[in-house]
């Protein structure tokens, strides 16, 4: 299990680190970085759109293959972290909620409120 883990993250790798490589290289509207593959040369080993066919569609299969791997990898390890007895989805997986005390909450009592001074509450009064 281990060695088809390792197999798919290093697949996973090399097909990202392409990706990255293909998407860089592509000849995008306003620039001229695919210019060397063949974008204006139709002379090239492409030929004249051979080069965007080519790249696009190279570009397609590593996101494939990187798509896939990455499914293996979440396929591997869902399988790895079950056990049978533990055989059906997330959510009867779940840990149960503790029961609640009592339906109705309880709040707590409140204390009285501290007694003014005389002159204190003839004072305020009279504002």
């Amino acid at each position: 299990m281990q060695v088809w883990s390792s197999l798919l993250v290093v697949v996973q790798m090399l097909a990202a680190i392409a990706m990255i490589g293909l998407v860089l290289v592509q000849h995008g509207k306003g620039a001229d970085m695919g210019a060397s593959f063949g974008s204006g040369a139709s002379g090239s080993l492409f030929g004249a759109t051979g080069s965007a066919n080519f790249l696009s569609r190279f570009t397609a299969v590593c996101a494939a293959i990187f798509f896939a791997s990455t499914l293996g990898l979440a396929l591997l390890s869902n399988k790895a972290n079950t056990s049978p007895a533990d055989s059906g989805s997330v959510l009867e997986r779940a840990i149960p909620a503790a029961p609640a005390a009592s339906a109705v909450p309880q709040i707590p009592s409140a204390a009285p409120a501290p007694a003014l001074e005389s002159g204190a509450s003839a004072a305020s009064a009279a504002r």
